[in-house]
């Protein structure tokens, strides 16, 4: 565990693997923090084959610090992720990266595609019930409070409550926010999540597509998945200029199972448990 500052934000993160390995970023999704059940296990498959992994925890997430003036929360994260490399020194990186992860490595490879070798990701999020979901998931419940209660009110909500636990700076830094303002980030960050027929994933425009031309290793997605819809998963490898599209080595069904585990951490238990599934193809992807 470590911290470092970037552009101003406190960043949780952590290094292992050894020291000359080739630097790989694994990136969870949600607001999930970096030791969820099944991000360290995949990551410690990685750290075993050589490479030198970093597991960060994104702004607003773990133990990491968050601002509000980013034009999206997926635009902090991933500018976040491309400040944390440069900190870093981390060279000719590998991007990893699921649901949220997938689309904050792509964002990151669009401003820095110099410094990415191959990009691997899986549950590509998207299609107009998926992307209204997440609007709600990361900004509606937010408003809600703030609107009736104000910032108290929205320190109090259960979606701040373990990262207060692991980072109480992010008490101070919510109740700091003026209510209407933080409506109106919040407004803006979920319009930012809105379905376009002109792209696939919000934040990425086929000029971005186009400018990672670095191998990808795109999985496509179940059939069932209404969260991670399969037209996105292929849409996004079509744009992409040279990329791979790869069944996944779980069935279609995975996302509606693994959304009904429990989120325990202690327990290793969560919607991300089974990633380490994932590594065998991701590894002979890498070393291809």
């Amino acid at each position: 565990m470590a911290r470092i500052t970037v552009d101003g934000l406190e960043l949780d993160y952590e290094l292992s693997g050894p020291e000359g390995g080739q630097p790989l970023v694994l990136t969870p999704g949600g607001r999930y923090p970096r030791d969820t059940a099944g991000v360290p296990e995949l990551g410690q498959i990685f750290a075993d084959n050589g490479y030198r992994v970093l597991l960060w925890d994104r702004p607003g997430c773990g133990a990491s610090d968050i601002a509000f003036t980013a034009p999206s929360e997926s635009v902090m994260n991933c500018e976040a992720l491309v400040g944390l490399v440069r900190e870093l020194g981390l060279k000719d990186v590998v991007l990893v990266g699921g649901s949220a992860g997938s689309r904050i490595s792509l964002m990151a490879a669009a401003r820095m595609p110099w410094n990415v070798s191959k990009i691997a990701i899986w549950w590509l999020s998207g299609g107009p019930i998926g992307l209204a979901g997440l609007a709600w998931y990361y900004c509606g419940d937010q408003v809600a409070a703030a609107s009736s209660g104000g910032m108290e009110a929205v320190v109090k909500l259960a979606s701040w409550a373990e990262q207060i636990s692991r980072n109480p700076r992010m008490k101070d830094i919510l109740l700091a926010q003026d209510p209407d303002a933080y409506i109106a980030t919040m407004e803006k960050w979920a319009k930012a999540f809105l379905y376009r027929d002109d792209t696939p994933m919000p934040g990425i425009s086929e000029a971005d597509f186009a400018r990672l031309t670095m191998p990808i290793q795109v999985f496509r997605s179940g059939k069932s998945d209404m969260a991670h819809t399969r037209e996105t998963s292929e849409w996004v490898h079509r744009l992409l200029p040279n990329a791979t599209l790869f069944e996944p080595p779980w069935g279609d069904q995975e996302w509606n199972l693994v959304s009904t585990f429990p989120v325990d951490t202690a327990k290793r238990r969560g919607r991300f448990e089974r990633w380490p599934l994932i590594a065998p193809m991701v590894l002979d992807f890498l070393k291809g």
